[in-house]
């Protein structure tokens, strides 16, 4: 690591160095442990959360999902209890799966920062390695723009099949096709209720000036590789474009993440979002299901092993392949590995145009 530019960690708004420490493997398994210990965490006194005083001394409240419990708890209890001995602190935890708040108690409220700040740096790490359970998305599967999508394929494995690793089991389910603006991780009703209404508090303050109050209109053209390759690649996707040759569909999208991103909902994963409409991934391969995060351009998979295909006889024939005009009217809080009735992923919450 560059000591000069550490790792940072933002957890509740504020950004947090990371020490340089000689770091030790862990199995991040249910029942394993995950040591705090004081090199993991800065513990001077933050406003980023709410400390009282009470009779006895001082408590501090954290909304938790019940899935990250046992990370509290570690192995045997043993994560909770350095915790509360290396703090001096007493740390209540509700129940396994029964959702609530932990409840932090000290004499000294030096104590209870440290704890919860230590807590925080902990869920911070697991959060992380959670799969994906929602993502904001705008749908594309009008029926126009399906019956185009279909004859693509149809097209492509005409004019295709032959080259290397290209088959039909590579193509999006037309009911699916969409645009992701950022993945999340929910993991209870709360935290879906919050993204929610942070959709909601956009529409407000920024989407509805953008957007007009009316629908976009975007059209769907071309076709692109993530990889550097053509002939080794692993998502090919349609390009988009407003129809009015504005950047609105952009700033909006840009926007959205940047505020969720401030709200801890999201990670940060590019400085721009990258408007893109999945038509050709490896991952159905194995999975038709499959939703991956956008750092499909980094060569990252949820596979280890992915089979490619040569995109470069698709680039050139279906380099200007035109897949229609949409009118976009919303964003969608989209559920991972779920569909509606149309065909198209469940909705538990959306912002309308």
């Amino acid at each position: 690591m560059d000591v000069l530019r550490p790792t940072l960690i933002r957890i509740g708004g504020r950004v947090y160095r990371k020490n340089v420490i000689q770091e030790q493997a862990y199995q991040l398994e249910e029942e394993d442990d995950f040591c705090a210990g004081p090199s993991d965490s800065a513990d001077e006194p933050c406003d980023a959360f709410v400390v009282e005083e009470t009779e006895k001394g001082f408590q501090c409240r954290v909304e938790v999902p019940s899935l990250l419990y046992k990370y509290i708890i570690g192995k045997k209890g043993e994560t909770k209890k350095r915790l509360e001995t290396e703090t001096r602190t007493s740390i209540s935890i509700p129940k396994l799966g029964v959702e609530g708040e932990i409840v932090i108690t000290g004499q000294h409220r030096s104590g209870v920062i440290s704890a919860r700040t230590r807590i925080d740096v902990l869920l911070d790490s697991f959060r992380k390695k959670q799969p994906f359970t929602h993502f904001l998305s705008l749908a594309l599967n009008q029926p126009t723009i399906q019956e185009k999508f279909l004859q693509f394929k149809e097209e492509v494995l005409e004019k295709c099949s032959k080259d290397h690793g290209v088959s039909s089991s590579l193509f999006q389910n037309p009911a699916k096709l969409h645009l992701t603006l950022g993945t999340l991780v929910l993991l209870n009703e709360q935290e879906i209720q919050k993204a929610c209404d942070l959709l909601q508090q956009c529409k407000e303050d920024f989407v509805d000036q953008i957007a007009g109050g009316k629908p976009l209109t975007v059209e769907v053209v071309g076709v692109e590789y993530m990889n550097d390759d053509p002939a080794m690649t692993d998502v090919l996707y349609a390009k988009v474009r407003m129809k009015d040759g504005s950047d609105r569909l952009q700033v909006i999208a840009d926007q959205l993440v940047e505020q969720f991103v401030a709200s801890g909902l999201m990670l940060k994963e590019w400085d721009r979002v990258k408007l893109h409409a999945t038509v050709m991934n490896t991952l159905f391969r194995k999975d038709p299901s499959a939703e991956e995060r956008n750092n499909t351009m980094t060569g990252k998979s949820s596979f280890k092993e992915r089979e490619s295909f040569n995109g470069r006889n698709i680039l050139k024939l279906f380099e200007n392949f035109y897949f229609g005009e949409v009118q976009l009217d919303s964003v969608r809080l989209s559920q991972r590995f779920s569909s509606d009735a149309s065909g198209y992923y469940a909705t538990s919450g959306q912002l309308v145009f």
